[in-house]
């Protein structure tokens, strides 16, 4: 007989739980208020670039919010569309976008263009046909005259006619 195991209960899954059809996540914030370092601080923040700075926050010379009575506050999603924004330049794939219309337009009348000469080498091919159709029937309307002939000179000049 096998030895037998402990039962195992099953592992909660985030979002996933049978009570909830909501997934769980967190809440989205758009501003991200952080308040400068008191002057008489100790702590030493020359590692770490800080929140209000020109080159982070985007402002000038110290400018700071003063609605936000001397904190400084982030717009997360306006930065991150202005670090992509910066990040790809859409100027490139517009120029392939429109060279990629062009070429379909060009590939389309060639299409079309290919299918009018298609058309017409049908019906030349069609007219010849018929041509050479009329061009035997004659021929064979020539060889029946020309056998016809042969017969009557080989009958008239025959030796039993004489």
């Amino acid at each position: 007989m096998l030895p037998s195991s402990p039962p195992t209960l099953p592992l909660g899954v985030p979002g996933k739980s049978p009570k909830s059809s909501l997934p769980m996540h967190p809440a989205p914030y758009n501003r991200v208020a952080v308040s400068p370092p008191q002057g008489g601080s100790s702590v030493n923040t020359s590692a770490v670039p800080s929140l209000t700075s020109g080159s982070y926050a985007g402002s000038t010379n110290g400018d700071s919010d003063s609605s936000n009575s001397g904190t400084s506050g982030i717009d997360l999603v306006e930065m991150m569309n202005d670090r992509l924004s910066n990040a790809v330049d859409p100027l490139p794939l517009d120029r392939s976008l429109a060279r990629q219309a062009q070429t379909s337009g060009e590939l389309n009348a060639k299409h079309r263009e290919l299918l009018e000469l298609q058309a017409l080498a049908q019906r030349r091919l069609k007219g010849t046909r018929a041509n050479f159709a009329d061009g035997m029937k004659a021929a064979k309307e020539v060889k029946r005259d020309l056998e016809w002939t042969q017969k009557r000179v080989t009958y008239v000049f025959s030796p039993c006619f004489s």
